[in-house]
């Protein structure tokens, strides 16, 4: 749902009632992941997805229903050929979509429309809706931002609503998205069944930190931009590393490549692209970077300066375990001439980095296309993942 936050925060302020179905749970094969949302106003008016068109149709008639009857509904979706107007998934998989009705004058209104305008400020939030349990609580808003703080109830049981909160917290920590399950047997907080809740992370945009101001540098962040990354660019040289040469960066940085990084903020999501293929910036700069829990070192050069490098980074100290992260020489092998090709080869390369894919043709390959966990990296969100909560009375 936070997908299409923008949309639907205009909504409310413009007074609109509207439906909101989003993909609760994926299994095998689905074109979106859990969290992606379609919504339909009381004007007939549709923003999102939750199929890329498969089932577009079906769930539009469900926000249109929710509308009227005003109640929530939990719709799985799954493949169907039986007749050529089946509402199903051409892919082979299946979804579990959570259809509920935002409109006015009700509490859930006002908790929703709190986490999508925090969302539009460009706050950290996390908004976890109930899928599962008793259904007069189908589709009850909890939101919860990092100091713990949270706006919502999910019923009557105060206690519950506290621990739920606290593990949904933690799951914005960690920037997670996907289900939750609390209460039931060895909670000791409530009595009736467990409830299921999908709890969806915001956070702000991972940061792509190019080091380097050189001409390929310049196709890496206006693709880093368009696929949703903070983007800085940062060199030595003030000549080099001006505003009028970057203008789709967020942030132009004249410093000595390692200063900057040992003050600036990283995190597990964060990407670093060395691109200066000189030693005297690349080996300070590398020998620190490679102790960082990031999700993706790489260094442009040939295979003759990438030797060079290891070997220079050795002789600083750089144990062979930490030399193992580094993607040298880096991006994908594209046969890439041009910046931009090569801009498309790095970048194929941390994304598959980030989501485990093998960056080798889907043809001919037996790989899922979408899967249902990320495999290669523990940082990486984690959009099915099911977390029960087990705390004592």
């Amino acid at each position: 749902m936070l997908d299409i936050a923008g949309d639907l925060d205009r909504w409310v302020r413009q007074g609109h009632d509207f439906a909101v179905a989003t993909i609760v749970s994926v299994s095998g094969s689905a074109p979106r992941e859990p969290g992606a949302a379609l919504a339909v106003n009381d004007e007939g008016t549709a923003v999102g997805s939750v199929s890329g068109g498969c089932v577009e149709g079906a769930v539009y008639e469900l926000c249109r229903q929710a509308l009227e009857d005003g109640r929530s509904v939990l719709e799985r979706f799954g493949y169907s050929d039986e007749t050529a107007f089946a509402a199903g998934l051409t892919c082979g998989g299946t979804i579990n979509v959570l259809v509920t009705p935002v409109c006015g004058g009700e509490p859930a209104r006002d908790v929703l429309a709190s986490a999508l305008s925090a969302v539009c400020s460009g706050e950290t939030v996390a908004l976890a809706r109930t899928v599962g349990g008793p259904v007069e609580l189908m589709g009850r808003p909890l939101v919860v931002r990092p100091d713990g703080t949270y706006e919502g109830a999910l019923g009557s049981q105060v206690r519950l609503t506290r621990i739920a909160a606290a593990e949904v917290r933690a799951m914005l920590e960690a920037g997670r998205t996907g289900m939750l399950v609390v209460g039931g047997d060895g909670d000791g907080a409530y009595c009736g069944e467990p409830l299921t809740l999908l709890v969806e992370s915001s956070a702000p945009p991972p940061r792509l930190i190019v080091f380097g101001a050189i001409d390929f540098a310049s196709a890496l962040v206006r693709l880093g931009r368009f696929l949703g990354y903070h983007v800085t660019v940062c060199d030595a040289r003030p000549v080099f590393a001006t505003r009028d040469r970057f203008p789709e960066a967020d942030e132009v940085i004249t410093d000595w490549p390692h200063r900057y990084l040992e003050t600036t903020q990283v995190d597990e999501r964060t990407v670093l692209c060395v691109l200066t293929h000189d030693a005297k910036f690349d080996v300070p700069l590398l020998a620190h970077a490679l102790t960082l829990p990031v999700a993706y070192v790489g260094a442009m050069g040939s295979r003759r300066t990438h030797e060079d490098r290891v070997t220079r980074l050795r002789e600083a100290g750089v144990p062979q375990r930490k030399l193992d992260r580094l993607r040298s020489p880096i991006g994908l092998d594209l046969g890439a001439r041009t910046p931009e090709e090569t801009a498309l080869s790095i970048a194929a390369e941390f994304v598959a980095a980030r989501y485990g894919g093998t960056g080798r043709p889907l043809t001919g390959t037996r790989t899922p296309i979408h899967r249902d966990t990320v495999t290669a990296a523990p940082f990486a969100p984690q959009p099915v993942e099911v977390v029960t909560a087990r705390r004592s009375a």
